[in-house]
This record gives C-alpha cells, sequence and structure tokens, in this order.
C-alpha cells in the first residue's frame, strides 16, 4: 500500500511505502519509455515486488533511478566544493566584517 503524504512544489507527491525503500518524490503525470535490463536484475526486482517492498516493476526502478540521481547530485557536489580554497573563501568571508562590526546592533 502506497501512502501519499500530500501535494508538494511543483506538482509533486512524496510518495512512501510502508516497510519498503520506496521514499521519494514522483510528478505526474509519467511517461512510459522501454528498457532493456538484465535477466539477474529483473529478477531481483520481480522478488521486491513480490515481497510488496514495491507495487510494481515501475515503481522499483523510479525509486532506485531517482536514488541514483540524488547520490550522483551529492557526489558532484562534494566535487565542486574539494576545488574551493579553504584560506581563500575564509578571506573572502571575513572581508569587510571588521569594519561592519562596529556598527552591529548589541545583543
Amino acid at each position: 500500500m502506497v501512502a501519499f503524504t500530500g501535494r508538494r512544489p511543483g506538482n509533486a507527491w512524496l510518495a512512501r511505502v510502508p516497510g519498503s525503500m520506496m521514499n521519494h518524490r514522483t510528478t505526474m503525470p509519467k511517461t512510459k519509455v522501454a528498457l532493456t535490463l538484465d535477466a539477474a536484475l529483473i529478477e531481483q526486482v520481480d522478488e521486491l515486488v513480490e515481497r510488496r517492498r514495491f507495487r510494481n516493476r515501475s515503481q522499483a526502478v523510479e525509486a532506485a533511478l531517482a536514488d541514483k540521481l540524488r547520490r550522483l547530485a551529492r557526489t558532484r557536489l562534494a566535487t565542486e566544493s574539494a576545488k574551493l580554497n579553504p584560506r581563500h573563501e575564509k578571506r573572502l568571508a571575513d572581508e569587510g566584517l571588521a569594519e561592519d562590526l562596529a556598527t552591529w546592533p548589541e545583543y
């Protein structure tokens, strides 16, 4: 059983399947696609569907794809952050702070 917790910005729904790993936003309407997958992967997906972790193959594949895309986005952020020079960033953050500090109200 899927519990939709309500509409989110961008016409998205947050879908939750109790006791499952499915927990991602899904946007309506959906686009139908055809995929060619390894038979062993399909067997694993079918097993998850049989154990009621997902309602069907489509939900299992959608959840896996959404999870992978989230992970890739985090990896990209970490890669870009690693390019920053901490000393330079601190200098930029502190720039002008001494003059501004005198004008700040007392709390």
